[in-house]
């Protein structure tokens, strides 16, 4: 068995490695060579947490296995991530329990990973403006992969509390760009590209706000009851996602769903834009949403590619399980 603890992970897989993990277990989804089992998510009754299980298999790399874990709200005033997870992958040819790694960085990197997958296939090619709703722990990782995917010019940002932009603002620093604190009509109207990831329960940003050729990813509403976006914007919009079902059921297509507006037929898995099946854009001027939902798969992608790395890198750790 491999061990692969929490502090390794951030030597041995960077947003590349990810990005290719993820893009191809889409593509695996789509041709129906991989598949994910239904997830288990449940309130706790100790310490306001939210635990659960992801899992799936992957025929065609032989993916096999779960991620185990979910949040706890209390966990910054332990100085610990809220988001807690551990990936475990089996043998597929016999069921032997393969590798546990740590989950909180590469649950990070894959939930942009996705983010970027599908801004890659999907955003205008000219996109220069990057906007961002949120700016929790994840909003950095988004906002990276993004920036990687498009020539954007500036960033331009939104926050419920604004003062928690800066490490927004940090990033583009880094990628030498400007970045702006701007209202949601000016987010909605100026963004080429706009990722929301957030936690809310109410739609932040609404139909109106949202102009010209634009690609929304939307990745925080992983929750029966979460919303981000109006669901007039989602009906509005051409439809992609990491799984349809789980798009319809806790994801942000579930709100326009259930009000009429849009249909199963309506959203196309990003796999079929990756394998050709679906031409993705069809004009500058369509409005195109992702709903990164985020699938177990994920998780199992990029366990199995960085066990890989760790393996070529002579990093692993191995017990006599």
């Amino acid at each position: 068995m491999i061990i692969l603890p929490e502090k390794e992970i951030a030597s041995l897989i960077g947003r590349a490695e990810a990005f290719t993990a993820v893009e191809r277990v889409f593509a695996s989804m789509a041709k129906g060579d991989a598949y994910n089992f239904p997830v288990v998510r449940e309130a706790i009754g100790h310490a306001d947490a939210l635990y659960g299980f992801k899992s799936g298999f992957d025929r065609s790399s032989l993916a096999l296995g779960l991620k185990s874990g979910g949040c706890w709200p209390g966990n910054a005033d332990k100085g610990l991530t809220n988001h807690q997870s551990t990936i475990f992958l089996f043998d597929a040819d016999t069921g032997r329990v393969k590798a546990a790694v740590g989950g909180n960085l590469l649950t990070a990197l894959r939930t942009a990973a996705a983010s970027a997958v599908s801004i890659r296939h999907l955003a205008p090619k000219g996109a220069k403006t990057l906007g961002m709703i949120g700016a929790g722990h994840q909003s950095t990782f988004q906002m990276r992969a993004a920036l990687e995917q498009r020539a954007f010019e500036r960033v331009i940002g939104w926050n419920q509390h604004p003062e928690r932009l800066d490490r927004l603002t940090a990033v583009a620093a880094e990628a030498g760009l400007p970045f702006e604190k701007v209202s949601l009509d000016r987010l909605g109207g100026e963004a080429d590209v706009i990722i929301t990831i957030t936690s809310s329960f109410d739609p932040i940003l609404k139909d109106a706000q949202v102009t010209g050729g634009t690609h929304i990813a939307c990745m925080g509403t992983d929750t029966v009851g979460k919303q981000e976006v109006e669901s007039a914007l989602v009906a509005r919009a051409t439809a992609f996602t990491d799984e349809v079902s789980q798009s319809l059921s806790l994801g942000e297509c579930q709100h326009a769903a259930r009000e009429g507006l849009i249909s199963e037929t309506d959203i196309t898995p990003i796999g079929d834009v990756i394998n050709g099946r679906h031409s993705g854009r069809t004009s500058d001027d369509e409005l195109t949403l992702f709903d990164g939902t985020g699938v177990g798969l994920q998780d199992l992608a990029v366990a199995a590619s960085v066990v890989e790395l760790a393996l070529e890198k002579g990093k692993a750790i191995t017990v006599d399980f």
